[in-house]
This record gives structure tokens, sequence and C-alpha cells, in this order.
């Protein structure tokens, strides 16, 4: 079935499109996400959002929450921060949701903060993509997978066991750049490892040169490259750092897509690369979890519209512990959702743990490493 639009909002009910009028009557809850359905990140834009409908789609055909169907409102903010702002008040004004998900962008959420749109309000975001240190600090947002800080040390543990300690870091051009190298030196030290260098990636190859030609004259030569970056920003660094000769290898945070890299990059660019996945793999059954998101997949069959991604396993939990904090809330409403939330404890996904300690808006510690052999075979 086709997509739908109320007044520009793009309406899923499950896996099918439905009409707005579904969602805002009291015989169903939203979900609300506005994210790149479109633009340079509009690929793990869709698919986190398929990956929500895969799961909500399940849960209605068991029956909804508290006897009423998820729905799940999206409006595309083309990777906008201003457009993330503006389409986040119509959603909120239109759909009424008693949520918030999928958002994306270290500058897209820092501007959501700044615009004080949630201020006041009950509703809370869970589930996001982006490394912002403020935005990591939100009482109202909750992240539902390992945060920078975990995915640094997740990092680090795993080079010094090979003596690799000496570590650079390139990192995109943000508002927040010195609370992260902070945030990363503190992350890496329980290993032994330090950072002997540092670099601001910009925008255009000529940026990713100069960071090139940076890491090659820096007094001490990096035995490994940290690397917090979007898809687009890590291939263009990647490709300009191989194609200088570098051979160190690149470690990149789950921000980079590796399905995509895989497209925009030769094998012989993508060989040593390391990304840190923070959910089990989407291609595996190896767990509870993964048996279920397959599933799901199969079930959906030809209506789905992307490839299945890390991203859209990403979405999938997400979605899951949406729904879990909707049934522990008597009746659902923000307030109530925020407040499950905060009680979750340990919750068991099916082997992926998530659970909010007093304090901590971050959910998960699982990390693990996706690293792209010579032949161009990702192994975990």
């Amino acid at each position: 079935m086709k997509n739908k639009c109320w007044n520009g909002v793009r309406v899923g009910m499950a896996l099918l499109w439905g009409s707005a009028a579904m969602l805002a009557q009291a015989s169903g809850w939203t979900v609300g996400q506005v994210a790149p359905m479109s633009g340079a990140d509009a690929t793990q834009g869709r698919a986190y959002a398929q990956g929500m409908r895969l799961y909500f789609d399940q849960v209605n055909k068991a029956g909804g929450v508290q006897g009423q169907p998820v729905g799940l409102a999206v409006i595309d903010d083309v990777g906008h921060p201003e457009e993330t702002v503006a389409k986040t008040r119509k959603l909120l004004s239109e759909a009424k949701p008693v949520v918030l998900a999928g958002y994306f962008g270290n500058r897209n959420l820092s501007a959501l903060l700044e615009s004080k749109v949630l201020d006041g309000s009950s509703l809370s975001l869970v589930g996001y993509q982006s490394t912002d240190t403020n935005v990591l600090a939100s009482p109202q947002i909750f992240a539902t997978r390992a945060g920078l800080a975990e995915q640094m040390s997740k990092i680090a543990a795993h080079l010094t066991t090979v003596g690799i300690t000496r570590l650079a870091l390139v990192y995109e051009d943000r508002p927040d750049s010195k609370a992260l190298v902070e945030l990363v030196s503190k992350s890496i030290s329980p290993s032994g490892a330090k950072l002997v260098s540092s670099a601001l990636l910009g925008k255009g190859k000529a940026s990713s040169d100069k960071v090139v030609e940076d890491l090659r004259a820096a007094k001490t030569a990096a035995q490994a490259v940290l690397l917090v970056a979007s898809s687009p920003s890590t291939a263009a660094f990647v490709e300009a750092y191989r194609m200088d000769g570098g051979t160190a290898q690149v470690y990149a945070t789950a921000e980079a897509d590796i399905e995509q890299l895989a497209k925009r990059l030769p094998v012989e660019y993508m060989s040593g690369l390391s990304i840190a996945q923070v959910v089990p793999s989407p291609y595996k059954v190896s767990a509870k979890l993964n048996k279920e998101f397959r599933d799901a997949v199969t079930a959906a069959g030809k209506s789905m519209d992307v490839p299945v991604s890390f991203a859209m396993m990403e979405g999938y939990v997400n979605a899951k512990v949406i729904v879990e904090a909707m049934r522990r809330s008597q009746p659902v409403s923000a307030e109530k959702v925020s407040a499950a939330l905060r009680g979750l404890d340990t919750y068991d996904l099916g082997g992926y743990w998530v659970g909010f300690k007093p304090g901590s808006q971050v959910g998960s510690k699982y990390v693990d490493l996706s690293i792209v052999n010579a032949s161009g075979r990702v192994t975990q």
C-alpha cells in the first residue's frame, strides 16, 4: 500500500499506512518520528522507521497495547535541523503522540533542545542517533543503544589487547567539540590508551584531505584512528585516508552505517575498517531477539521498501522498549510512559538488555565490533 499524507505527516499503522484520523482518536496510541526520509541520511532514517513498524505490526496483530493499536506518524526533516524543530511542532500539534522516537543527527537533536519545544511537557523522546554530549544529558531523551562512551571504551579495550594504545580522534564539526574530546579521552583511559592527536572534519573533499595531512604531520604517529562522524563524512574521510596511503585501522561509531559504506567505498578502502555496532546483527539468528526480528521481516515480505540493516534492527529494538513502557502505563499517556521508562530496569528484550539507572538516560551497554577483512567480508 502506498504512503498516504495527512497535512504533510506520513502516518503508518504498523506496516500499513493509514489515515491520521485513526491515530488522532482515542482508539490508538501514536508514536511520532521526525527524521530524514530523504537526503543524505535517508537510508538509515527509513530503515529505523521500518524496524519500528515491524514490531508495532506484531503487537497490533496480537491485540495492541491495552486493546488499542500502536501507530507510527513520520515526518521527513531531510536531515535539516531547522526542519527537525518545525516538523516536531507540527507533529505535536496534529498527531498528538504519546512519545517521540527515532530522531537523527547531532545538530538536529541539539536544535530541538535549544528550541525548548519539549520544555513544559512530559513527552519523552526514546531512541535516537546522536553523540552530542548535551543530548546525552537531557532528562527527556532516552537512548536504547549504548552511548559514545561505551562505544569508545569497547574499541579501546579491543585495541589494547593487541598492543595498540596510541590513537587519533577524527570528529565531524560540532558545537560540543571540547566536551567530545574530553569524553573520548576519559572513555579510553581505563584501557591504557590515549589520544596522540585530534582533528575536526568539515564538509567536502578539501577538509578530508586537510585532516589526512594533519594526521601524517602529527609528532606522534597514531596506531589507529577513532572516527566520530555520519556515514557520508566517514566515507569521505576513509577514501581520502586510503588514497593518501594511510594504513592504520579506522574505528567508527555506530552512526556510520556499514551497509552504506559498503556501497560508497571499494573493497580495498573498506578493508581494515571497523564499526561499533550497538544492536545484535540483523543477519544472524543467535538469540531470541534476532529470531523475532527475522520472523517479523519474513512476515512483512514484499511490503518492506528498504533492505534489512543494523539501523532496522535498532528501530525494532527501540519499538520493543516503547511498547513495554506503554504496557506499564495505566492508562497510556505521555506522563505515564515517561515514568515507566524511568522505572525500566534490566529489561530483557531477548538477549539484549535495556535499563535506565537514576541519573542516566543511556539504557544499554551492548557494543560489538564489525570488522571488514581483506576480501570485503564483514566479521564480528
